[in-house]
């Protein structure tokens, strides 16, 4: 008769061990993610401060790129949509941004809003007529629409408002007056202010009611649609949203680099932008700084160890990277913090 009552005590203590590791272990994992994005904000407000105006200036194109990759990342990431035409979305923006500020001599600042509200547009309206779509079908969709844009923006009737194949050149903007900053240096904040509104708007976003039914629409639509979400609605959002952050990065990729033209937005930066959310990790918002740092820094790192075979040297360590985290940036570092906690 003794041994139940044992069996029960002891559970109970197993239990009552277990109910006070849970809460040491939440409060040990909220630590490590505060601590990790404290370290993060002093390394970016520092970088300039440390760093000539050049690699400022990369920095700030590297900001700019991950930006792009998080509006990718919640289409593909969050609600399973595969695309290889943000590059439009990403012109889209950017010549928004140089014909307000050549023609329209609008504030730059004014030119984020209203790239991210016309590529917002445009997304959704692309997404309408694409539901029908799926998988490699949706993929070749969109690869049209890369491989159009750039024909498309070299047309003679566009030409007043595009410049043909001349492009668009435009004024890099000062600081606002009394801030002690040059202008690569206030750009860089400015572009890093940017980013963190929209990780924040991302992040609470998935975290939503809206965000639970984009990833129910990936896991399985047939069972979403049978708890009343509105498939059409919501992946049409999504095509949207992705877009007016891909408008948003492609209108401050402008401002940064001060010219505008139709070959600087080939499939290539689809490419690049697809390449740059798989190393950072798919449905990972932070892999997004990761996949820009790669993007940018990485095909100047081949080209440096062979100008002549720069492809192959940034392909071998693309299969290097891949083999070595075969889930990107995203599956590294939670290997790392398991290794922590224990």
């Amino acid at each position: 008769m003794a041994a139940p009552a044992e069996t029960t005590l002891s559970s109970s203590a197993s239990d009552a061990v277990a109910s006070v590791e849970m809460p040491r272990a939440a409060r040990r994992d909220g630590t490590i993610a505060w601590v990790s994005r404290i370290t993060f904000l002093v390394v970016a407000l520092a970088i300039p401060l440390l760093f000539k105006n050049f690699v400022v200036f990369q920095f700030t194109q590297m900001l700019v790129y991950a930006i792009a990759i998080l509006g990718l990342n919640l289409l593909t990431g969050f609600n399973g949509q595969f695309s290889l035409g943000h590059s439009a979305f990403y012109a889209l923006g950017a010549y928004t941004a140089a014909i307000m500020m050549d023609q329209y001599s609008v504030s730059y600042i004014w030119t984020l809003p209203a790239a991210g509200v016309i590529c917002f547009v445009a997304g959704f309206l692309f997404g309408l007529p694409a539901l029908r779509l799926e998988g490699i079908y949706l993929a070749l969709a969109t690869f049209s629409l890369a491989i159009a844009t750039p024909q498309i923006l070299k047309l003679s009737p566009l030409e007043h408002w595009t410049g043909g194949v001349q492009g668009i050149v435009i004024i890099k903007p000062d600081p606002p007056p009394g801030v002690p900053l040059n202008q690569d240096q206030w750009l860089y904040y400015f572009t890093l202010a940017v980013g963190l509104l929209l990780y924040i708007l991302a992040r609470n976003l998935v975290k939503s009611r809206s965000g639970r039914a984009l990833m129910a629409i990936r896991d399985n639509p047939i069972a979403a649609r049978s708890m009343g979400v509105n498939l059409a609605l919501y992946k049409s959002l999504a095509f949207g949203t992705s877009a007016l952050y891909t408008g948003i990065a492609g209108a401050l990729g402008a401002i940064i680099i001060q010219f505008v033209a139709p070959d600087s937005f080939t499939l290539v930066l689809s490419i690049a932008f697809l390449v740059g959310l798989v190393v950072g990790g798919v449905g990972w918002l932070p892999g997004a700084i990761f996949g820009g740092a790669f993007v940018l820094f990485v095909p100047n790192i081949a080209e440096g160890v062979s100008k002549g075979l720069s492809g192959a040297v940034y392909g071998i360590i693309l299969i290097l990277l891949i083999y070595l985290m075969p889930t990107g940036a995203a599956g590294f570092v939670r290997a790392v913090l398991s290794r922590l906690k224990s």
